[in-house]
């Protein structure tokens, strides 16, 4: 899935994209750059989507920065979950590259209502390697 979101990302060419491998890896890079985008699975080793989102939105950072959760735990709890995280979009799986664009659009250019000022545009981190 990491290449598969990393190669649409590529793709459409606004994307700088900077994977790692895990939650852990995610947390560790957050601090070393500034991320115009972030994507992250709910189900990753280490740190879950949940915890990374979480931790995301507690950064003065990134706080604002557009984060979308990819899941193929779809229901409407996991979902819902996301979002309280601090999501501003969530993508179930199986996903087609021009769903992704669209999540990806909503979120850098609809601001959350709780987190304030309108989102950034730039590159892409991503917790599950994106």
């Amino acid at each position: 899935m990491r290449d598969y979101v990393s190669l649409i990302l590529e793709a459409e060419g606004d994307y700088e994209v900077h994977e790692v491998g895990n939650g852990f890896d995610a947390l560790r890079a957050l601090p070393r750059d500034l991320f115009g985008l972030i994507v992250t699975d709910i189900n990753m080793p280490d740190v879950s989507g949940i915890e990374l989102t979480r931790f995301v939105r507690q950064t003065p950072r990134h706080a604002n920065t557009p984060l979308i959760v990819i899941s193929s735990e779809a229901s409407v709890v996991d979902k819902d979950r996301a979002m309280a995280a601090g999501a501003s979009a969530f993508v179930a799986k199986p996903f087609t590259a021009p769903e992704f664009l669209e999540a990806i659009r909503r979120a850098v250019t609809t601001p959350r209502p709780d987190l304030g000022e309108a989102p950034g545009d730039g590159g892409a981190e991503g917790g599950d390697g994106t």
